[in-house]
């Protein structure tokens, strides 16, 4: 097997056939969320606040 062929059958097998472009986004998309969600309770912790009562206090809504 040719070592183009083999990185394409690596990839194939590793990715089902999903682009590995779109995965990579999906990921830093998922992320990113996770990334908000953790700040948004570090503060509230530090706040002595809990989230709900954090969203209040910015005007935010609950999906924010």
């Amino acid at each position: 097997m040719a070592p183009d062929d083999k990185s394409s059958h690596v990839t194939n097998q590793f990715f089902r056939g999903e682009d590995p472009k779109k995965i990579v986004s999906q990921h830093i998309k998922l992320l990113h969320d996770y990334n908000e969600a953790k700040d948004k309770a570090q503060i509230a912790a530090l706040k002595g606040v809990s989230i709900k009562q954090l969203h209040e206090e910015y005007g935010l809504e609950p999906e924010d």
